[in-house]
């Protein structure tokens, strides 16, 4: 059987009770993605955007997709016991895909701000819900939409400026309230809608944890709207286990003037892909795109971004480091693409790996694309080890080998972290990457990062 034929065949038996369980604005659009996902099939290896991950394999184990809404039983700050100190963050819970109505959010918002369930807002979702997410354009974007039943909506009205920021913990948890026997693997198909409009500011922080020792799928779809001189810092971490995959597209629309930070940091999982499609509408647009990845094992890191210039005087700028040890496997391709008259033009792009022994693989892929003649572009990457003159030199000074790769691992992907402008998360993410680079995250149980 195709991969896909399990999930097509799902939605036919389904389709009423995913329609029973999910609000108008999501249900509208189903159908229509239903029929691109039949049309199109998972990508194979031979689509170039998804050459380094096989996602028709991801895809192929029968994991089990909560469509009947049955309640998960968790208590949110017993999964979650490592909250950043003093980041005085708004803090929010997704468990599975479903928000987490049982608890008050810590922080108060702004009048107006909206951080809650797509379903108490059918208005402001049916008037941006899969405007950037195409699903005829990706086969992911259109099995999550199709099969996703609600989803987390963040809006911030005009003006608006969120001092707090706002903390979103995502869950993966697989025991059913009342349930008879554990369900052994899940599917999660996990929806956010980020509405940020003229002149508004706010920072969104999203962790991933896994609460259960079991097989996760999910799929994520991120839609965010920035609009003039708004402001949008989005921070993604991913400290889950190895039986987690985690396929994660994110579309970025930004108007004039505005100013978009996407960082990731990939500390521990099992097959991540991540898909970055951020486009400039509007002139005098800025984004500073940032992924920082360790990985060993057998883990699987894959980022592809396409940062489109459609109009003159935008500002990209990318840097992508990765540390690979034992057999894990990274992959970083990105794209940047200078439409025709996207005239005064600036971008970087930069992908730096370290492979830690001869068994990890490292594959970089940037690419320029550009249509217009007065631009300033250049993007470089490097693969490479430890320099044996700095270990060499450590050593000599009474730094035993093992503290001196330590060392430069985190001296080499501190330049990402240095880059974040919530100083609390900088400095805890300083201490957890050291952790992980001496394998002590690996040893913790529940959450994984510091108790």
């Amino acid at each position: 059987m195709r991969s896909e034929q399990q999930y097509i065949e799902l939605y036919e038996q389904a389709r009423e009770m995913i329609f029973s369980h999910a609000s108008e604005p999501m249900n509208v659009v189903r159908d229509q993605a239903f029929e691109d996902f039949k049309a199109q099939g998972f990508p194979s290896k031979k689509v170039e955007r998804y050459k380094y991950t096989d996602i028709q394999k991801l895809f192929e184990p029968d994991f089990g997709v909560n469509i009947n809404r049955l309640q998960i039983p968790v208590d949110p700050y017993e999964t979650f016991r490592c909250d950043v100190p003093n980041l005085s963050t708004s803090l929010y819970f997704v468990v599975n895909d479903m928000f987490f109505h049982d608890e008050k959010p810590k922080g108060h918002l702004p009048e107006g701000v909206v951080v809650g369930s797509m379903r108490d807002y059918p208005e402001l979702v049916s008037k941006y819900y899969t405007k950037l997410a195409k699903t005829s354009e990706d086969a992911v974007t259109a099995l999550n939409t199709m099969l996703a039943q609600d989803g987390l909506l963040v809006y911030v009205p005009k003006n608006v400026k969120v001092d707090r920021a706002i903390q979103v913990i995502n869950i993966l948890k697989a025991t059913p309230q009342n349930a008879q026997r554990v369900v052994p693997d899940l599917m999660v198909n996990r929806r956010v809608l980020i509405v940020v409009e003229e002149g508004a500011e706010i920072k969104m922080l999203f962790c991933d944890h896994a609460a259960d020792d079991r097989n996760f799928l999910t799929t994520q779809v991120i839609e965010a709207f920035v609009g003039e001189n708004a402001s949008l810092d989005l921070y993604c971490l991913e400290e889950t286990h190895y039986k987690n995959v985690r396929v994660s597209n994110v579309y970025i629309d930004q108007q004039r003037d505005s100013r978009v930070t996407h960082n990731v940091i990939t500390l521990h999982n099992g097959v991540t892909r991540n898909k970055l499609d951020l486009t400039f509408s509007g002139e005098g647009a800025d984004c500073q795109c940032y992924g920082c990845v360790i990985a060993d094992k057998k883990q699987h890191v894959d980022n592809n971004t396409l940062i489109a210039h459609k109009v003159p005087h935008c500002t990209s700028n990318e840097l992508y480091k990765y540390v690979l040890d034992n057999q894990a496997v990274g992959a970083f391709a990105g794209r940047v693409l200078v439409e025709h008259g996207a005239q005064q033009t600036a971008s970087q792009m930069t992908n730096q790996n370290l492979t830690a022994t001869k068994e990890a693989r490292m594959y970089t892929q940037p690419m320029l694309e550009i249509y217009a003649d007065d631009v300033k572009c250049a993007h470089g990457s490097t693969v490479g080890q430890l320099n044996d003159a700095a270990l060499f030199y450590m050593r000599q000074r009474g730094i035993s080998l093992e503290e001196a790769r330590l060392l430069l691992q985190n001296a080499f992907v501190n330049e990402v972290i240095d880059h974040m402008q919530l100083e609390p998360l900088r400095d805890r993410l300083h201490y957890l990457v050291e952790k992980r680079f001496r394998g002590e995250l690996n040893k913790c149980t529940g959450c994984k990062l510091c108790k």
